[in-house]
């Protein structure tokens, strides 16, 4: 199997910056996307602190251990760079006035054949888009999400909540954080979205497939979701990471692969 990426960024109508990130790895299959948060310059800083340092160890790990990893090696060295990242930016925010405070939330997509793993920290969203259907396979981690949950609100209500944006977890405002990971089956055809809530707060999930339904092509598409975002009003910036599997399944292997376990440090 095959992957196609895009990613693009965009300051949104409303903000003079820009505080999402993303980054990518294409050999190794690693996308990352932030949304980061905080005073000053401080939440650019957190979320370009932990694309480039999550891309850059796990692309690294990933191109060394190669086939022989398994799917919980993957998703112990996503522990792992999360983590770490974490831990950069929580230090970094309490040593530096300027950068107290900061953090971002996080969705990072490990992609191998003819499966996903994605883990996320916040509202950051990741959706996949199956034979014209779209379905939002994260779940946030937000005030939003748990008065949901608990029937406090209803989807409507939650529509026009004043609480969107405050989120229960997000990566460097403690000192540890958790990384919540799921494995998703992919086909060919499959399309991943990974976005912020600047593209999710703006477009209902209808109007988010769509646009995606409507373009063959990713960069299109990509360009379309952002532009639909900005004419909802742009409130806020706006992070898009689309990846396109493609390919048949391969045949199975009748080897037993050789399990590599992932230390504290990569």
């Amino acid at each position: 199997m095959e992957f196609e990426f895009f990613s693009q960024t965009d300051t949104g109508r409303m903000r003079t910056n820009n505080e999402d990130s993303v980054a990518l790895d294409e050999p190794s299959g690693v996308a990352v996307l932030a949304d980061g948060m905080g005073g000053y310059n401080a939440g650019e800083v957190a979320s370009q602190m932990a694309c480039e340092f999550i891309s850059t160890e796990l692309g690294r790990w990933l191109g060394e251990a190669n086939d022989n990893a398994t799917d919980t090696d993957v998703r112990r060295a996503m522990d792992i760079c999360a983590d770490n990242a974490n831990h950069a930016i929580y230090q970094a925010a309490n040593s530096n006035p300027q950068f107290a405070g900061m953090g971002t939330t996080l969705v990072l997509a490990v992609f191998r054949p003819n499966r996903l793993l994605m883990g996320h920290v916040g509202d950051s969203r990741g959706y996949r888009l199956r034979a014209g259907r779209l379905q939002q396979i994260t779940r946030d981690h937000s005030l939003l999400q748990e008065q949901l949950d608990a029937g406090i609100i209803t989807p409507e209500q939650a529509a026009v909540s004043a609480n969107k944006n405050l989120v229960t977890r997000a990566v460097g405002v403690e000192d540890s954080v958790l990384l919540e990971t799921h494995l998703h089956d992919l086909l060919p055809g499959d399309t991943i979205l990974m976005c912020s809530d600047g593209l999710s707060d703006m477009l209902t999930d209808e109007h988010i497939e769509n646009v995606l339904r409507s373009h063959d092509s990713l960069t299109d598409a990509g360009q379309a979701l952002i532009t639909a975002a900005n004419e909802a009003g742009g409130r806020d910036n706006i992070a898009v990471i689309l990846v396109r599997a493609r390919g048949t399944q391969a045949p199975g292997r009748s080897w037993w692969p050789f399990r590599r376990t992932v230390t504290g440090s990569l």
